[in-house]
């Protein structure tokens, strides 16, 4: 396998470094590369910039704003974008119902949700978990029943990230109570602002509210609002899935942090056991880039190369040890609230401990860990 890029993928790059740090306003780039929060006008001001350019969803089909990349030009695109410190767009629009239409909706349906939907003009947010349905997804409850030109929808969602922005919610319900399982689900697109639907935020440990649940009760829905065929929601679940799990090792973030976390440790460096630390993770960070360049390298004729669960696994344990290593160099001043008005104590270190406390996350969604190694052990390492 080569793992050198050729003249013409090391141009590539430099294309995309150079239009990710002229296209999307350097306030909002310098927010993320100094470990500030961003906000929900950000990323829209960010997506709808590269979408604009022809950068926001190159995945796609190209007559749907795709660029028609090779897999190694997407893991580019994707490595110079966290490198710039440019905001994701926003994957639940982009890496997950983006694709389902695309693959299963009318076209009557793309046309009204697709262009939308990639410059961020509809705020999606995800309805799929519930309070009894979270890795046993196929045992959801929410219910829609059909009335005339309207389902009616009755249940509950939870875990629904950033749903208190959202215009729009694709939801699986169950539409065949008769059926086993994952022959009688089906997929909705509800407007959010319907009656009957209401929005209850959780709070996270850190004190933030990134996570909410969604309340349905008898929310009508219009017939057509319906993705694809009735009971086909599985067949489009396991396809978002697999969407969501491209571009799980976030080796760029990381290093950027790792490197950043380097330039604010002052004195601490010279601290033998901080720099074998320090060392440690950044040959961890080299062996999952070479890694992330074998599954681009065995991808290109379709399904994920098994490796691809190494990425999750390790990309995600290692996002959380330099959040680890950051709230260390902190120190007390970790455990001063990050939203604390006046304070002499810099911002990053404030920030450290909520932001470890967020990434604990990062090793359940898109697959938890646990999950990721019993794939490695059965597809990779045959047991």
């Amino acid at each position: 396998m080569r793992l050198t890029l050729s003249a013409q993928d090391l141009a590539f790059r430099h294309e995309m470094a150079e239009l990710f740090t002229t296209v999307v306003p350097h306030e909002i780039r310098d927010t993320v590369l100094d470990g500030g929060e961003v906000t929900a006008e950000m990323i829209r001001t960010s997506q709808r910039a590269l979408d604009a350019a022809g950068l926001a969803v190159p995945h796609w089909p190209v007559e749907w704003g795709g660029r028609d990349w090779t897999q190694l030009q997407r893991h580019l695109w994707h490595e110079e974008m966290q490198r710039a410190g440019v905001p994701t767009p926003l994957p639940f629009n982009t890496s997950m119902i983006g694709p389902v239409l695309a693959q299963f909706a009318s076209q009557e349906m793309k046309e009204r949700f697709l262009p939308a939907t990639a410059n961020l003009d509809i705020w999606w947010s995800q309805g799929f978990s519930e309070p009894d349905a979270g890795s046993d997804l196929a045992s959801l409850r929410t219910t829609a029943v059909r009335d005339g030109d309207d389902w009616v929808v009755n249940g509950q969602k939870t875990w629904t990230t950033l749903g208190q922005y959202g215009d729009w919610i694709f939801t699986l319900v169950r539409t065949d109570p008769e059926a086993k399982k994952q022959r009688g689900i089906s997929m909705l697109l509800i407007d959010m602002s319907s009656p009957g639907l209401e929005v209850r935020p959780i709070e996270l440990i850190d004190g933030g509210h990134e996570v909410n649940e969604v309340w349905f009760t008898d929310v009508r829905v219009p017939a057509e609002n319906l993705v694809g065929e009735v009971n086909q929601g599985w067949t489009m679940a396991k396809f978002l899935l697999g969407n969501e799990r491209v571009g799980v090792a976030p080796v760029a973030q990381v290093k950027r942090t790792l490197a950043r976390a380097k330039r604010l440790a002052g004195a601490e460096l010279d601290n033998p056991l901080t720099r074998a630390r320090i060392a440690t993770l950044e040959n961890e960070l080299l062996a999952l880039e070479l890694t992330a360049l074998r599954v681009v390298a065995h991808s290109e004729e379709g399904e994920p190369h098994p490796a691809s669960s190494v990425l999750k696994l390790r990309g995600t344990e290692l996002q959380q040890q330099v959040s680890e290593l950051v709230v260390d160099l902190a120190g007390p001043a970790s455990l001063t609230p990050a939203s604390a008005g006046v304070s002499d104590l810099p911002l990053w270190a404030r920030r450290s401990a909520p932001v470890y406390l967020n990434y604990r996350k990062a090793s359940i969604y898109g697959g938890s860990n646990e999950i990721q190694r019993q794939i490695i052990a059965r597809t990779i390492l045959g047991l």
